[in-house]
């Protein structure tokens, strides 16, 4: 499984209690090119609503500012297409951006840590961050796994990485938000991934996929999935980073004029077989039942 082509729909649905006034969203929703990842097609389409806008961020994510069409009571976007992944053991490599590495030292009032993960960090065993990180990181990563439970539904967007590990139970994005918060409190630069993830048992999933990375000196950024206990693989498609949630979320953005609404996300991922690849390899030969959900 040294590459893959993957292909990737992600729908986003709004429906509006009232017609919508104004409204703009801010899409992170186009993968990055980046070491061992390869856009070969990428479109975004829109029901009810048009670009603004595009930009890079301050960390390189693809952003696109869309407007809501006024009177609006439904809203969909779509976007879909084909990125190459290859396996690097979840190097992605060299620091870039417009922020500085130290940046991504500071917590956030989603990573910073308090009692129970002060606690995470003097269970941890061996020799510490600042003697060997890669072992350092990987026990740190399957500790937070084994003490906080992969519960769907239990926690929010802005549920806080000291609340997960509290209560004991988060998903994909309180893990991440966990392990970011004890890494830079270690004195290990750390930032939030979101992206997507190759199933093995299914293709249609609920959400988007959120993991983690560490900066480790000499080799650069290195991805930690906690909920699934590995390093990214080809099965992996990131598409933006930031200091936590709130930087990388798929789609954020404001509305005037309207009441409730109800948001509804389809993403569906499963793998193209390249020409060089077996049957099995095409349908990525790991552990299985990896979990997949995101708070979005």
């Amino acid at each position: 499984m040294s590459k893959l082509t993957l292909q990737v729909r992600h729908t986003t649905h709004y429906a509006f209690s009232q017609p919508v006034v104004h409204a703009l969203q801010r899409l992170r929703l186009t993968p990055k090119e980046t070491q061992g990842q390869r856009i070969i097609d990428w479109r975004m389409s829109f029901d009810n609503a048009h670009t603004e806008l595009q930009y890079d961020d301050q960390h390189f994510n693809h952003v696109t500012l869309v407007s809501l069409a006024p009177g609006a009571r439904e809203v969909t976007v779509t976007c879909e297409g084909r990125v190459e992944t290859e396996d690097n053991n979840g190097v992605i490599g060299r620091h870039s951006g417009h922020l500085p590495l130290w940046s991504f030292l500071r917590q956030t009032p989603l990573t910073r840590p308090g009692t129970r993960m002060r606690g995470l960090l003097r269970d941890l065993p061996g020799s510490g961050a600042a003697e060997d990180p890669v072992p350092f990181l990987h026990a740190l990563s399957a500790l937070i796994r084994d003490r906080v439970i992969y519960e769907a539904g239990r926690t929010h967007a802005a549920t806080t990485a000291e609340e997960a590990a509290a209560h004991g139970y988060g998903v994909c994005q309180d893990h991440a938000h966990i392990f970011i918060g004890a890494a830079r409190a270690s004195g290990i630069p750390a930032r939030y991934v979101s992206g997507y993830l190759l199933m093995d048992d299914r293709i249609e999933q609920e959400a988007t996929h959120a993991w983690a990375e560490a900066h480790v000196e000499g080799l650069g950024w290195v991805g930690f999935d906690v909920s699934n206990g590995i390093s990214p693989d080809p099965r992996y498609v990131r598409v933006a980073t930031g200091a936590d949630y709130r930087d990388a979320a798929p789609v954020t953005g404001i509305s005037i004029g309207t009441a409730d609404q109800v948001l509804t996300v389809g993403v569906a991922v499963e793998a193209q077989p390249l020409a060089s690849q077996t049957q099995s390899q095409s349908q990525g030969q790991s552990q299985s039942q990896l979990q997949g959900q995101s708070n979005q």
